[in-house]
């Protein structure tokens, strides 16, 4: 069986990186550094979403499905929130822990948006920390085999995006994971969406954002168990059994988050 990793990553602004680009005032504080930051990419594209070289990476959650195991977690510590909204950190640190997974399982990666988003972030983040990832990377020139099915390709399977392929990767087709997730019966979004991450990391709550992380990890990972269902590879008595095994990892941990997950899933 080959190793199916999902993820997904949480992200703020960089301040550092915007007060070097942009030359602000040190006195500013973190959220008025942002706050500038999102009015000059207003000004400039009509939305304030800045553009991807300026998030910084705070949570990457993981699930794996590894024979017959299934683990959900988030990588790294979450340490003190207040000393690194704007000082050094280990963001590098986090990302290297996520290309070291791909290269010790070289696993199937799966998605919601992360070609879009995810994995371009991770690689200007990556490349910014001096990141090592060279499974992840190789196109063929190493291992045959990656010639013809690699990470990088938008149309190989190494990494499914699911909503990617679910839109025949045409923009205007994609769909949110949260409406999605809520329409197959499942919990969508809890705590919080994506909007309210960067005031959640002001106010030191790095665990909800881990949690809220995990919880789109899963929402995901069942999605694509759906999908797998969808396209034959599942059975229905398969798809039911790896459905079962998720209700009965997240069923023995104590943690609120997945009590409100496993209440939320609605499916029969």
């Amino acid at each position: 069986m080959i190793p199916v990793l999902t993820f997904d990553i949480e992200t703020v602004p960089d301040v550092d990186g915007v007060r070097r680009l942009y030359a602000m005032d040190a006195a500013l504080s973190p959220a008025e550094v942002a706050e500038a930051a999102f009015q000059r990419r207003r000004q400039a594209t009509g939305s304030d979403f800045l553009p991807l070289h300026l998030h910084r990476v705070v949570a990457i959650a993981c699930t794996l499905r590894d024979r017959d195991h299934f683990r959900v977690w988030s990588l790294g510590d979450p340490g003190p929130v207040a000393d690194s909204v704007s000082g050094p950190d280990d963001e590098g640190g986090l990302i290297q822990r996520f290309f070291d997974g791909i290269e010790k399982y070289t696993p199937q990666l799966v998605s919601w948006n992360g070609g879009g988003f995810d994995l371009p972030v991770l690689h200007y983040r990556g490349l910014i920390h001096g990141v090592r990832a060279p499974r992840y990377w190789e196109s063929g020139d190493e291992d045959r085999e990656f010639r013809w099915n690699n990470y990088l390709s938008r149309y190989h399977s190494r990494h499914l995006d699911l909503m990617d392929v679910l839109a025949l990767y045409q923009a205007r087709a994609n769909a949110p994971l949260d409406q999605l997730a809520q329409l197959a019966g499942l919990p969508g979004k809890l705590g919080m969406d994506g909007s309210q991450v960067w005031g959640a990391y002001l106010d030191g709550q790095l665990q909800s954002i881990r949690d809220y992380c995990e919880t789109d990890t899963v929402n995901t990972y069942l999605l694509f168990l759906r999908f797998q269902r969808m396209r034959g590879i599942f059975s229905e008595t398969r798809y039911r059994e790896e459905c079962d095994l998720v209700r009965s990892v997240l069923g023995k941990s104590s943690q609120p988050h997945w009590k409100a997950f496993l209440d939320g899933w609605r499916e029969s």
